[in-house]
């Protein structure tokens, strides 16, 4: 059915990163206690206001969210070893300096630079 979201999205499913060119990924290695917590990312030094969601990609189905910053949640995903690892995961990012800080405008918590045709790891301070 068209418009119908994934019924496995934020509950620690798989993800595809379509990166290339300027655009990258940022993957978050998260503490556990912020498990469902959503994680807004913003261009460094700019507003929250300031910038048009539509930019980043990210959430691209049809919530109303115009208009507001990318945010994804925390989730326990299975690790290659076999262990649970919560993370945030931000796909197709354009190439930049980035803060991220817990939803709605908690105070900035991390800063990350997202290269362009890579996926750059970060992990969140406890």
């Amino acid at each position: 059915m068209a418009g119908e979201e994934n019924p496995h999205a934020g509950k620690g499913s798989s993800v595809l990163l379509d990166i290339g060119g300027d655009i990258g990924a940022l993957v978050i290695t998260m503490p556990a206690e912020l498990d469902g917590e959503e994680i807004e990312l913003r261009p460094t030094g700019q507003p929250a206001v300031a910038v048009s969601h539509a930019a980043y990609h990210t959430h691209g189905h049809g919530h109303g969210h115009e208009g507001a910053l990318p945010h994804v949640a925390v989730v326990p995903r299975p690790s290659p070893a076999g262990a649970v690892v919560h993370s945030a995961v931000f796909f197709e990012v354009p190439e930049g300096s980035y803060e991220l800080y817990v939803r709605p405008d908690g105070p900035v918590q991390l800063r990350a630079d997202v290269a362009g045709g890579a996926v750059t790891e970060a992990v969140w301070p406890r």
